[in-house]
């Protein structure tokens, strides 16, 4: 609330854009986006729509006249620099409306992004776990779940968003070790009686289109294979999904995987097996996911990133490009 109301002062009075003239020193902001479209009756995770097609195009507008919206490779180059407000658009996950809405949308305005997939679900399309437990719980029939240990209470499905209760499943999930999340999903099937398909089309963009867009102009990065929270895995696992995924965009997309984006991305979400396995692999940066903005003083291994939400209204996307420091701290 009290950000919303100080990026209206800053849109209303103007203070915005004749603070955006300080921002002169050695900072990359990187934007996050997850998926593109109108979610709002989604039975899926619809947190995960960060902006309308028509506010998106908006939003890159404004970067194209107003920053120096950059590819990774030129990461080393703008923090090495005092001139220009540098931006980095990212995209996670793979979802087809990155390819259809998104895509477009940025060769209309000739800047360029990068995409993380995790490229299981382009070889097997198929929900994914985050998915999978929004369908489940806005599809039940239940008036209740009960999911102990790993809620201490039962849930209660009172309204027709169920937004709460999905939330309150995510975040169990996220902060479970492989096994036990696996146990809560098997729970979480029982509790709702609701079967979700083992093949979704129309979910995620295939190889062709990573292509056309690698071909465009494009960065395809690597987000694992299943998207798994890493540092919840052993070693070997957490090899196993990242070498994967290295070899998968190598062999479709022609080009070693320079850059990768942790799943969920939180400061707990990799360690230092995650760290060891990218550095064997070359892996140039790796970005996380928690807010903060990319200095000299960051860590090549946990770039930060800002996530851009539905929520993200315009006075205060336009405050988190002209006043980066206020407006995109880590929380």
């Amino acid at each position: 609330m009290k950000r919303d109301l100080a990026a209206n002062f800053f849109g209303v009075t103007g203070l915005g854009r004749a603070l955006a003239s300080t921002w002169r020193d050695q900072r990359v902001v990187v934007l996050n986006y997850h998926r593109i479209g109108d979610g709002s009756r989604s039975e899926y995770d619809r947190e995960l729509w960060s902006a309308t097609e028509e506010v998106f195009d908006e939003q890159v507008a404004f970067l194209a006249r107003h920053c120096d919206v950059i590819g990774p490779g030129d990461i080393e180059a703008a923090l090495g620099s005092r001139r220009g407000r540098h931006v980095l658009i990212t995209f996670d996950d793979g979802y087809l409306d990155n390819y259809e809405l998104a895509f477009p949308v940025l060769r209309r305005h000739g800047v360029p992004a990068v995409f993380f997939v995790a490229t299981g679900f382009i070889d097997r399309p198929s929900l994914p776990w985050w998915d999978a437990i929004a369908c489940r719980v806005r599809r039940t029939h239940a008036a209740r779940l009960d999911l102990r240990p790993w809620i201490a209470e039962p849930l209660v499905l009172s309204d027709d968003s169920r937004a709460q209760p999905v939330k309150r499943i995510l975040t169990a999930y996220k902060s479970l070790p492989e096994d036990e999340a696996r146990r809560l999903l098997a729970r979480l099937a029982e509790e709702t009686a609701v079967d979700v398909p083992g093949r979704v089309d129309g979910h995620w963009m295939d190889w062709d289109m990573l292509r056309e867009m690698s071909r465009a102009g494009m960065t395809i990065g690597g987000h694992t294979v299943n998207h798994p929270v890493l540092a919840r895995l052993a070693p070997g696992r957490q090899a196993e999904e990242i070498e994967g995924c290295a070899a998968r965009i190598a062999g479709e997309i022609g080009r070693p995987m320079e850059y990768f984006a942790y799943p969920v991305g939180s400061r707990d979400a990799f360690d230092d097996a995650t760290e060891e396995c990218l550095g064997r692999l070359g892996v140039r940066y790796a970005f996380s996911y928690y807010g903060g903005i990319v200095s000299p003083s960051s860590r090549r291994y946990d770039m930060q990133r800002v996530a851009v939400e539905s929520d993200v209204h315009r006075n205060l996307f336009r405050s988190m490009l002209q006043v980066p420091r206020v407006f995109c701290r880590e929380p």
